[in-house]
């Protein structure tokens, strides 16, 4: 019987078709990166089961294998993110991607916790909860996958990340050299995965997801509005606004450096960094001049304070963005001014309603205000943080006033006699966390985060004192 010959056209089609798929699905396996979001979901939910079942000496072998990824690729990842982003700078993206790599917690931090008393012993263990949709921003496209990466597979989960789509790919090239280690050290591919081209609706579609176990988002206020508003365990690490609060009793050369490094690590992106100074007027002359000395802070006059905040803020009281993340250097060229290469901030004294005392710049701008004494400038500073509840730096020798603030700002980090980022373990005891969830009351994640916990009781047995 002779084939017909769109038979034999039919049957090479579907073939042809069948190869492409398994080349395509063997390729995302391989790396970890998925068109959609149902193909990203469901292979890390079979992913996850894998992982499970195996010993936690494998998990250890996939966490030391991606610290060692991401320290191997370091310097490639640090300028693809500068590169892409043009946010922050490539020498502190380097401190930036040692500190995740090295400082986060891996499954030490998931030991179990047992009791044992008359009726018998309690045994806690800190479980997975599954699969976590993981949103991240565009500040941090490095760190935030190496610490959710590492934290969320240590405890045992699978991720799903959804990057911000103006740092797609810093983050599939993180995603893909993590996804890798994982493999290599015998873990199961698609652990650790991300969409190939992230928008705002893959976004939705991983909040929405039914076999999405879990929500961590990383970014402001909307975006942890939207997790928290999903009906699942989500956690939130918002938007900042960290006071530098300065009073009489400091060490104020020591103060003036700690604040111009603090402020000007990878040009302010961080939501740690401190986003104004106040100080007791007392030692303000001699904060400001002790940061000029410092040879990395430039003082804007008066007209060149006004000239850069009609520049850094538009016409609708926001942050332009186009100058978040800068150099300091392109943004006072804008005004005329050129700075050598060793500058890092530019600092000025702004009145108390200044714009940029209150909003969030994310840029090498650092307003100073002045207060009579210190209990002005606490309930001034705490004013300043507006609730956020996120960071907030003290510089004084004087426990009774660090106390005070500390209690008045209630904040999740607060850092006495250092530069913010002490805070997140870098020159801070600690470990690290690029999502610092005060919003929904984490802190600083870590692998037991990303876990539930189980009780197994066992009755009238095994106490053996």
């Amino acid at each position: 019987m002779a084939i017909n010959e769109t038979i034999i056209s039919s049957v090479v089609q579907k073939v042809v078709e069948q190869l492409i798929k398994a080349e395509k699905t063997q390729h995302q396996e391989f790396n970890g990166i998925y068109d959609t979001v149902d193909e990203a979901v469901e292979n890390a939910v079979e992913a996850q089961k894998k992982l499970i079942a195996m010993p936690l000496e494998v998990r250890d072998k996939m966490v030391a294998a991606m610290r060692k990824g991401a320290l191997d690729n370091n310097e490639m990842l640090s300028e693809l993110a500068v590169r892409e982003t043009k946010l922050g700078r490539y020498e502190d993206k380097i401190r930036e991607n040692i500190l995740c790599a090295t400082k986060t917690p891996g499954t030490e931090d998931i030991q179990p916790f047992a009791k044992s008393g008359d009726h018998g012993l309690m045994l806690l263990e800190y479980a997975p909860v599954g699969v976590i949709g993981s949103l991240t921003p565009i500040t941090n496209p490095t760190g935030t996958f190496i610490n959710n990466g590492i934290g969320m597979v240590a405890a045992g989960n699978a991720v799903v990340f959804n990057p911000h789509p103006s740092a797609r790919e810093t983050s599939t090239k993180m995603v893909e050299i993590l996804h890798q280690a994982i493999v290599d050290a015998g873990g199961p591919p698609s652990l650790i995965s991300s969409i190939r081209k992230p928008t705002l609706e893959t976004a939705r579609q991983i909040i929405d997801h039914p076999k999405i176990n879990m929500l961590v988002a990383t970014g402001g206020k909307p975006v942890v509005k939207a997790v928290l508003s999903s009906g699942k365990k989500a956690i939130g690490a918002g938007a900042g606004n960290p006071p530098a609060l300065v009073d009489e009793t400091a060490h104020i050369r020591r103060a003036a450096r700690c604040i111009v490094d603090g402020a000007s690590i990878n040009n302010n992106i961080f939501c740690t960094c401190e986003k104004e100074v106040v100080v007791v007027d007392e030692v303000a002359g001699a904060l400001i001049k002790f940061m000029q000395e410092t040879g990395k802070a430039y003082l804007l006059t008066p007209q060149e304070a006004e000239q850069i905040t009609k520049l850094v803020v538009n016409s609708e009281g926001k942050i332009n963005i186009a100058y978040i993340g800068k150099d300091v250097q392109v943004i006072l060229k804008e005004i005329g001014i050129e700075l050598d290469e060793k500058c890092r901030l530019a600092i000025f004294e702004a009145p108390r309603d200044h714009p940029l005392v209150w909003l969030e710049q994310m840029m090498p701008i650092m307003p100073i205000v002045r207060v009579k004494n210190v209990q002005e400038g606490i309930r001034f500073a705490t004013e300043v943080e507006q609730g956020n509840r996120h960071t907030a730096i003290m510089h004084s020798t004087n426990v009774d006033n660090m106390t005070a603030f500390a209690r008045a700002v209630q904040t999740t980090i607060f850092v006495k006699n250092g530069p913010a980022y002490a805070g997140i373990g870098l020159g801070g005891e600690g470990h690290t966390a690029f999502t610092i969830a005060g919003p929904t009351g984490e802190g600083l994640t870590s692998a037991r985060t990303f876990t539930r916990q189980r009780r197994c009781t066992l009755v009238e047995g095994f106490r053996i004192i």
